[in-house]
């Protein structure tokens, strides 16, 4: 089988949705689904087969992301249509999302999203001064029309599944999470690391990696950090990643006093000096309620890292059991006691680690990508009968043309 996948960000620019498009298309290919890619250029990218790159501009709100030129897209379609796509996948809902569209029109082909993030809670941040309460009846109303205009959608977990079904989306919908590559989450150097950053060996280490961006509730982590600073002398807070938010997130640490406690360590490499970082942590703190599915959450608990995170959206589906981490409000007195629960008892420190590196097992990417080609599969039989049949009471339409118009 082949199918073709469109995005709008892809590294060099790192966040969950590069990381969920590499780690399926890796392991696709050896449930015999071929996998190619359209997404933007960017400076420094690394030549990798399959993938078409879009010549792109900077977006003037957020210089990490790239605006692809949807012409440029359309002229691929003469190579595009004798590759032998059977499905297209759409991974973000900007460009990408009306070219693929476009595309799986043009070759007859069925087409599914992904909906990775939970724009309700994701527009306010960024639309400063506009009511929330507008931003989330835009989001639902956006995410309704794009996920209706497509043959499926991908959803990484079962909370943002119930989500669009009360936004009205009547596709068929498959909760499908991006699995964890474990080979990747192993080994580490723990002393080096403290070491080149200045980290004793006894200090305790709270990690967290991520896009540093408002909608991530990084700020709840500085005043867990602010509550911790008399009680745990030797406690570091590390923030792995950047983002918008990263500027008024150092103001507010330094107006906080924590200029010593919470250190900014920019985006990591995630073969090499993630590791170690991970390796080098003592447990990992997720603030974040908005998460379609908490990535990096699984990421920790593969390296044996005791989690305290609060179980929202999402991530809900991997906290609620309580394996390997401990579950926080969303408040800091709670998520600060939660925290100092892991470090001052060793015994369940211990318990925890060893529980979230078991835990993270049922979580592998072999077995989610065998459920994304069986989804595949399923998609391109259904449509191809509900096109061929007039008796499913289905109205007729083109391939990629949902009921429900786009907005």
């Amino acid at each position: 089988m082949r199918v073709l996948m469109v995005s709008d960000v892809y590294f060099p620019r790192v966040n969950g949705v590069s990381t969920s498009i590499q780690t399926f298309r890796r392991e696709l290919a050896t449930q015999g689904v071929t996998v190619d890619l359209i997404a933007p250029s960017y400076p420094g990218e690394v030549d990798e087969a399959g993938i078409w790159r879009i010549p792109s501009r900077y977006v003037a709100i957020d210089p990490e992301d790239r605006l692809m030129r949807r012409g440029q897209v359309r002229d691929l379609l003469p190579r595009l249509r004798g590759a032998g796509y059977q499905l297209v996948h759409v991974q973000t809902p900007f460009i990408a999302h009306y070219a693929g569209l476009e595309i799986a029109r043009a070759l007859g082909v069925p087409v599914v999203t992904t909906y990775h993030t939970f724009f309700e809670e994701y527009l306010h941040h960024y639309a400063r001064g506009v009511p929330a309460s507008w931003t989330r009846a835009l989001a639902r109303r956006f995410s309704r029309g794009q996920c209706n205009a497509t043959d499926g959608v991908v959803a990484p977990s079962g909370a943002m599944c119930d989500a669009l079904r009360q936004y009205g989306v009547t596709v068929p919908i498959e909760v499908i999470p991006t699995g964890i590559p474990l080979e990747r989450f192993q080994g580490g150097d723990r002393a080096a690391f403290r070491r080149a950053h200045g980290l004793g060996q006894q200090q305790e280490v709270a990690l967290f990696v991520g896009r540093v961006a408002h909608e991530k509730n990084i700020g709840l982590l500085l005043q867990v950090a602010e509550r911790l600073r008399y009680r745990r002398p030797a406690f570091v807070l590390l923030i792995a990643g950047e983002g918008p938010a990263l500027g008024s997130l150092q103001v507010q640490a330094q107006k906080l006093g924590l200029g010593g406690i919470v250190r900014f360590i920019g985006y990591l490499d995630r073969s090499t000096s993630l590791i170690d970082c991970y390796r080098a942590a003592d447990l990992f703190v997720f603030g974040s309620t908005t998460e379609t599915q908490g990535l990096v959450l699984l990421e920790a608990m593969a390296m044996g890292l005791p989690v305290v995170a609060i179980p929202a959206m999402g991530a809900r589906d991997i906290l609620l059991p309580e394996r390997g981490c401990l579950c926080a409000k969303d408040d800091a007195i709670d998520f600060a006691e939660k925290v100092e629960r892991v470090l001052q008892q060793p015994d369940l420190h211990r318990r925890l680690a060893t529980e979230a590196q078991a835990y993270a097992q049922r979580w592998s990417a072999p077995a989610t990508a065998e459920r994304m080609a069986d989804f595949y599969k399923r998609t391109v039989v259904t449509t191809a009968m509900n096109e061929a049949s007039p008796r499913t009471g289905l109205k007729s339409r083109k391939p990629g043309q949902g009921k429900a118009k786009t907005v």
